[in-house]
């Protein structure tokens, strides 16, 4: 019998069934993969049978001889409590803001009724999941500590216990790509050492592949698709799961065909960005220092760095809504001074798009009302009529229909939601765009249409990008030349294909290694 069986499950919330006729088995020491796009069911399939939802799951669902179909609500607690560990895809919403990293971890171990851990058995489990000064760690509060060390975190609170499944949901999707590389291999050692059955939910077909043992691909709340990974990603069966396999930027891929760029835009020379430490702390943060890129019209430069590289400071010192604390940004040659400064004209030239598409939109505001808002501003000319013909010829450009004018963010999916705020981005005609991680949200698909739309808005407007990302093969799909960051620093710059193939710098072998 297998640790976790699912047989014909369904969910269920309010009476509208999202999930049917589901069926999987997880292994002890083996990988089993959810993979779709989002709101294909894969969260729902696996928080739901334990009580993690608010829907209502039906049919056989057996972990470790305990039928979780059949229990009550105690018996599932109690199956949560000592066979399951869970790690989920914000570590810093998941964790308990105000207990320090020790006290969390210390409830953890605890929870199936072990005794109080020792400090030194606490820091020996931060050890085991690779964190660096784990007695100081165990002092620290979540927002202390970077994305992959709080990951971390969460998976040695999700093991302290000794659970027999670990139940994985979307684990890496906010990691850069070394980061989503380093904690996939520590859940591979995790899972052969321990013997841990481990059952993963990911849109990122790249980051389990090579780790997954079997993999079950869902689209609108079915599995369209299942079989041990390697077979399906080298012989996939459906279209569905096809799709999803091209979807997924490679290295390997046949290079795409890019406009041809023109005389120079924008340069940055010696620019440094610094910031003064948080709380009790002296002296001052250098988050970016001594950068000098050029990008010229009608080019895409990706910048390119892990998580804390200090690429988005320096986007948005370029773009004008952060601060330059040294150096200079020229624009076609004439210095560009700070935002407040700038005239209408020279603030419409650069418009930004941010990472979370949700969170960039005013929740409260219609879509007529957000990509209006850069011609309120910066165009006081316009009528409202113009606004709105403006507007309603945006949304056409981002393949969006008239009607979305009346609809409010929430009613948005996380690519409609992208596109809106791309329209927002080029009503006011600029001649770059500061990309900052605008795909790294995104599901494969939904990612892979939003490359194919900039790539065509560029061709069309001889847009100038600048695309911000970790990820060097969505880079691939758009870009001219590429910038790598590290530590505040750019470290190696030059023409993509020949950086890929040649990358001198360790930080760049990084992150091609991890693409």
């Amino acid at each position: 019998m297998s640790l976790y069986e699912i047989h014909n499950m369904a969910v269920a919330i309010v009476g509208k069934r999202l999930v049917e006729d589901v069926s999987l088995t997880v292994e002890p020491g083996q990988c089993t993969a959810l993979i779709g796009a989002s709101g294909s069911g894969k969260s729902l399939t696996c928080l739901t049978p334990f009580g993690l939802t608010p829907g209502a799951a039906s049919g056989a669902m057996v972990l470790d001889g305990i039928d979780l179909g059949t229990a009550d609500a105690a018996q599932i607690r109690d199956a949560r409590r000592r066979l399951t560990g869970f790690i989920f895809q914000q570590p810093l919403t998941a964790l308990t803001p105000h207990l320090t990293v020790g006290a969390q971890l210390q409830e953890a171990a605890m929870q199936a009724g072990g005794a109080r851990p020792s400090r030194l058995e606490l820091a020996r489990k931060l050890q085991r999941v690779g964190l660096s000064r784990a007695d100081e760690r165990l002092d620290q509060f979540p927002h202390r500590l970077s994305g992959g060390e709080r990951q971390r975190v969460m998976i040695a609170a999700a093991i302290a216990h000794g659970p027999k499944l670990l139940v994985a949901d979307e684990p890496t999707s906010a990691l850069d790509a070394s980061l989503r590389a380093e904690i996939m291999a520590l859940l591979d050692e995790l899972r052969v050492e321990q013997g841990l059955g481990l059952l993963l939910v990911s849109h990122d077909l790249a980051s389990v592949e090579g780790h997954a043992d079997q993999l079950v691909v869902m689209e609108n709340g079915y599995v369209v698709e299942s079989g041990r990974a390697s077979t399906v990603i080298a012989h996939p069966q459906q279209e569905y799961t096809r799709r999803l396999i091209a979807a997924t930027p490679r290295l390997d891929e046949s290079s795409p065909r890019l406009s041809q760029p023109g005389d120079p835009l924008l340069e940055t020379i010696g620019v440094g960005v610094e910031f003064g430490r948080p709380g009790w702390h002296r002296g001052n943060i250098r988050a970016v220092v001594d950068a000098s890129i050029i990008l010229r019209q009608s080019e895409s430069l990706a910048l390119v760095g892990g998580s804390g590289s200090g690429k988005s400071t320096l986007g948005r010192a370029i773009a004008g809504i952060g601060p330059v604390t040294e150096g200079e940004i020229l624009w076609q040659g004439t210095t560009l001074p700070e935002r407040r400064k700038r005239s209408l004209d020279m603030r419409r030239l650069i418009q930004p798009v941010f990472q979370d598409p949700v969170a960039s939109l005013d929740p409260q505001w219609l879509v007529e009302d957000i990509v209006t808002e850069p011609l309120r501003n910066l165009r006081p000319d316009l009528t409202k009529a113009e606004r709105n013909e403006l507007a309603r010829q945006a949304l056409s450009d981002v393949d969006l229909a008239e009607d979305f004018l009346t609809r409010v963010p929430a009613s948005l999916s996380g690519g409609q939601a992208q596109r809106v705020a791309i329209a927002r981005a080029i009503i006011a005609a600029p001649q770059l765009l500061v990309l900052d991680e605008a795909t790294s949200a995104l599901d494969p698909l939904v990612g892979a249409e939003i490359l194919k739309l900039l790539a065509r808005l560029q061709a069309d407007n001889a847009l100038s990008l600048l695309f911000i990302t970790h990820d060097i093969a969505a880079a691939r799909r758009l870009c001219h030349r590429i910038a790598v960051m590290e530590e505040g620093r750019i470290v190696e710059t030059g023409d993509l294909q020949a950086v890929i193939d040649h990358p001198r710098h360790p930080a760049t072998q990084k992150l091609i290694a991890a693409s």
